[in-house]
């Protein structure tokens, strides 16, 4: 639903600020887009809804051209971005109404009620766009993207600004939406992504830097944190383990436990050696086990790589 080939997009003569982006969405699933402030998501998901046409690459949704067949392009696209584009004037079913009509809707009125229904915002349907709280204001920038049930959505920031409540409400709705429409997400909540992507895109210095699902990210990752519990030694279990050349940092929680920092620069799972440590010690082992690898650790694993 969703084909990125090569694109490249370069501001004047010198500033690229995408290179050789290439990536695939298939039907139904749900992407989250990451990457650090200037690493290229919002270039890319403008070039992706039509917005900007790219230097170079080719861009394809729904199986349309975004440049050579934009308006087909565009009929499969719902865009939210990150700065929602309302009328503060106009109330929240005139705003949709005249969405529609922009659309070309036929039975405008039927969308408009769904859409609202969809979004939660049928009881603010009069309220001056002006007079809304961010969080609502959001949900009918949600609204617009969905009211012509497009196959797919393209959501930048979609819960920044919200409270706790609110962010689970548009999470929830995100992920019902997802069982009937590709959704690219591009998002700084790390755990955002881990609660309702499939796939994860991450994006550094214009360049994808890893695209894999969530399960194959946490797979493939070795440890970075190793959770110890000893019995004897105490305080000289850190000593100890701080010497080998794998660890960190060893940081004493408790009497007995431990959480042991895997050195960056390690490139093999350092388990064996601390178990090895803690015996010869003549200390006893009662457990030793990888803290689970985080989406967050990939992140800043990926972001500080040249």
């Amino acid at each position: 639903m969703i084909e990125a080939e090569g694109l490249t997009k370069v501001y004047g003569n010198r500033h690229v600020a995408i290179e050789e982006v290439t990536f695939r969405v298939e039907r139904g699933q749900i992407v989250g887009f990451l990457g650090p402030n200037g690493a290229g998501k919002t270039t890319t998901m403008r070039i992706l809804t039509g917005y900007m046409p790219p230097t170079r690459g080719q861009a394809r949704i729904a199986g349309y051209d975004t440049v050579l067949q934009s308006l087909e392009a565009r009929r499969h696209i719902g865009y939210l971005p990150e700065t929602v584009p309302l009328y503060p004037e106009m109330s929240v079913r005139a705003y949709l109404s005249f969405m529609a009509e922009i659309r070309g809707l036929s039975n405008r009125k039927a969308a408009v009620e769904r859409a609202m229904a969809l979004t939660g915002v049928e009881d603010r349907a009069d309220t001056l766009i002006g007079k809304l709280s961010k969080g609502y204001r959001q949900r009918v920038g949600l609204a617009q993207a969905i009211l012509h049930n497009p196959d797919v959505l393209i959501l930048d920031e979609p819960t920044i600004g919200l409270d706790p409540r609110q962010v689970k409400e548009v999470r929830d709705l995100i992920q019902d939406l997802g069982k009937t429409h590709t959704i690219l997400l591009s998002t700084h909540i790390l755990a955002e992504v881990q609660q309702i992507c499939d796939r994860v895109l991450i994006i550094h210095r214009g360049r994808i830097r890893a695209d894999m699902t969530l399960g194959e990210a946490m797979r493939s990752q070795r440890p970075t944190r190793i959770f110890l519990r000893v019995e004897g030694g105490d305080r000289q279990v850190v000593e100890a383990l701080n010497a080998l050349p794998l660890v960190r940092r060893v940081e004493r929680l408790e009497p007995g436990v431990y959480e042991i920092a895997v050195a960056d620069s390690a490139n093999q799972d350092p388990s064996p050696v601390i178990a090895e440590t803690v015996i010869r010690r003549g200390w006893r082992l009662l457990e030793l086990r990888p803290v689970g690898f985080t989406l967050e650790d990939l992140f800043l694993r990926v972001t500080s790589q040249d």
